[in-house]
């Protein structure tokens, strides 16, 4: 297990667009078991490679037990339907909190670590998810969507009636 230190605003390597992977060999796998292990060591639900300071089109999620872990590389959002409000916080910006809007289907391609093109239908949540994540590739933060910022105290009673 390898946790590596997240990185925090302001650093401006959280706000530059991150190139594509090129390279698909055991020093990627490696990455991504680190940033999965980092994630959830910092009891996160995604981390994008710009947070440990990897400038590279790579991101993973685990928001749904059913799904379980996924990995994107080079991903990117084909068809999107609906929007809805949600509150989102960030590994890289702690105790900051927002509501934020977002397409609440998503259709994704993407590559695995082995570098085979894939498909990906999400919704909810895991779509939330996964949208936080390919706006870190391109050097998009969530404070720059906040409809309205939320006090810790409200994340309680904000997570509980989404959950209704």
């Amino acid at each position: 297990m390898t946790v590596k230190p997240i990185i925090m605003h302001p650093n401006p390597l959280l706000e530059q667009k991150c190139k594509r992977v090129d390279k698909f060999d055991s020093k990627l796998q490696r990455l991504i078991r680190n940033m999965f292990d980092t994630m959830y060591e910092a009891d996160g639900v995604g981390l994008a490679g710009p947070q440990i300071g990897v400038l590279e089109q790579i991101a993973v999620v685990d928001a749904d037990e059913e799904i379980g872990p996924i990995v994107l590389i080079n991903p990117e959002i084909y068809d999107q339907t609906g929007e809805e409000l949600g509150v989102e916080g960030c590994l890289s910006i702690p105790s900051v909190y927002g509501e934020v809007l977002r397409s609440e289907s998503i259709k994704v391609k993407a590559v695995d670590v082995k570098g085979r093109p894939f498909d990906l239908n999400a919704s909810g949540f895991v779509a939330r998810a996964i949208q936080h994540e390919i706006d870190h590739l391109q050097g998009i933060l969530f404070t720059s969507k906040v409809v309205r910022y939320v006090k810790e105290e409200e994340l309680e009673e904000l997570v509980e009636e989404g959950n209704e």
